[in-house]
């Protein structure tokens, strides 16, 4: 008589109750080791002397500990590695909040942590497949899931409600109309994909839902055909944990786990499907091309950034102009922060998937009490007026400045009063300030740090506003770093510098629309 061990009460199934606690059982204590050990963890011990805490899905075990043993014969640092459900680490996790990685056996894991608070950075590094499985030779002569209805077969799942495979497989049986059929079936549910291959391997059961990448792992086993699984994969991420005292170290493991040459040796050689990653440094350097005017906005988010990841950014400010005639002469940044799309769009082939973050208005500084009297934009072209411009192939401004006159018919007149020219806005700012000259075309995070010494003009026109988007170049070095510096200035952190020194933000609910022209 086959016994069943599984329970709608407690994961949702249908079918009879056999001994349907144990699996419950099984994952309540899983639970509470996990509980027990984080809290007795220290949590203000020095990354010296305090172990990195990885939390790692069973159905990675092979290749994340032999990673872990490489790096601590490598660099000294102790790996501690915790194995269990994904789902359950990740309910264990919420409540201690302590430990360093969670290494889930797919990235939807990852996504819940990060909605939880419980991750920061995440890093890609696999991907596996679902699969049904069963002993090498196939004796029960399984061909689909449709054979697995058979009085006599018996069918091993993993739980649905507490790991990566077992929820896939719920997905994809549910979509094909077979979930009832296959969950009346089961004989058994397992707390980790594991715990099903060696049932299989034992000839506990005769077929299982397992992740392709643990077929090499177990010679005992092969996989059967089942279109109906086909698409589900899961794709593997390592994050490091918000609840982390030694994120540095944290995030240098991380990248071992997934860089190319490293990591990802160890994935490919046990069977799984590695993301590329970035090559492995122990301490990388990304170079930053960016708009001179972003400057006083991403530089202390940069900062942050090289310090929590123990890298390092090479930036190059400068007018756009000048950054794009660099990278037209064969210069390739690792990423670029352009300071309008025009100049984005200039080398748009040499990045990928370019992305909106900021926008800054255009306007006229004066000094403080606005001697001259000026109003609009047509007032600059007073004669005796001393205006200082951007230079319009040097800069983005400058284009802009350029292209906002032409289109009002004002080019001409404002130009003959024109004294400076300058690459940068901050340039013309400290001339306005001297007395060298009346007024500036400038962004308003130009203006932002001298409003004791100057005031400012709003040109209420739609040209008057440039937006800066941010990319990663196609021949980056460290793309995946690139990417985690993109992700940095998108935080909120980030937003509020933004904010502050006048730019508008264009992520969320915060986007600057253009004013309407002036009649």
């Amino acid at each position: 008589m086959r016994s069943h061990v599984h329970d709608r009460r407690v994961f949702g199934l249908r079918g009879r109750v056999s001994p349907a606690g144990l699996i419950f059982l099984a994952t309540v204590v899983l639970m509470g080791v996990l509980l027990i050990w984080l809290v007795k963890t220290p949590k203000h011990a020095s990354a010296s002397s305090t172990p990195l805490v990885v939390y790692c899905a069973a159905g990675l075990k092979e290749p994340v500990e032999a990673i872990a043993r490489e790096f601590e014969k490598q660099y000294g640092v102790a790996v501690q590695l915790q194995y269990g459900g994904s789902q359950t680490m990740l309910a264990a996790l919420e409540v201690a909040r302590r430990g360093d990685l969670y290494l889930p056996a797919d990235d939807s894991y990852i996504q819940l942590a990060r909605e939880k608070g419980l991750v920061a950075e995440a890093v890609p590094v696999a991907k596996m497949k679902v699969v049904l499985a069963v002993r090498r030779g196939n004796p029960k002569g399984i061909k689909s899931l449709a054979d697995l209805q058979a009085p006599s077969i018996h069918l091993g799942q993993a739980n649905p409600d507490a790991t990566a495979v077992g929820r896939m497989t719920r997905e994809a049986l549910q979509k094909a109309g077979l979930w009832e059929m296959l969950a009346e079936r089961t004989r058994v549910y397992k707390p980790t994909v594991q715990d099903v291959a060696n049932d299989l391997k034992l000839g506990t059961v005769d077929a299982g839902f397992i992740f392709d990448a643990l077929l090499p792992q177990y010679p005992e086993l092969e996989a059967v055909a089942a279109p109906e699984l086909e698409g589900y994969q899961a794709k593997v991420m390592v994050g490091v944990l918000t609840a982390s005292t030694q994120p540095t170290a944290a995030l240098r493991f991380a990248r071992y786990v997934a860089a190319r040459d490293r990591g990802a040796l160890v994935f490919k050689k046990h069977g799984y499907h590695a993301v590329e990653g970035d090559p492995w440094s122990e301490t990388p350097e990304l170079t930053l091309y960016a708009g001179a005017m972003l400057r006083p906005a991403i530089e202390k988010t940069i900062q942050e950034f090289e310090q929590r990841e123990g890298v390092k950014v090479n930036r190059i400010y400068n007018g756009c102009g000048i950054l794009v005639a660099q990278m037209k002469a064969g210069q390739r940044p690792d990423a670029y922060f352009a300071c309008d799309k025009s100049f984005m769009t200039m080398v748009d082939d040499l990045f990928v998937d370019p992305e909106d973050i900021s926008s800054n208005p255009i306007i006229i500084l004066v000094p403080k009490g606005n001697p001259k009297g000026l109003r609009e934009l047509r007032d600059l072209g007073r004669a005796g007026l001393r205006v200082g411009v951007a230079h319009e192939e040097q800069s983005t401004l400058g284009a802009l400045t350029r292209r906002m006159l032409e289109a009002y018919g004002l080019y001409e007149s404002i130009r003959a009063n024109v004294k400076v020219e300058s690459a940068t806005g901050d340039f013309l700012v400290n001339q306005l300030r001297t007395g060298s000259l009346d007024a500036v075309i400038v962004y308003v995070s130009n203006g932002a740090l001298v409003t004791n010494e100057t005031e400012s003009i709003r040109i209420a026109l739609p040209e008057a506003l440039a937006v800066q988007p941010i990319a990663v170049g196609r021949q980056a070095r460290y793309p995946q770093l690139a990417s985690r510096l993109h992700e940095r200035i998108r935080t909120a952190e980030s937003r509020q510098r933004f904010l502050e020194l006048g730019f508008g933000w264009r992520l969320g609910s915060n986007t600057v629309a253009p004013a309407k022209p002036a009649p």
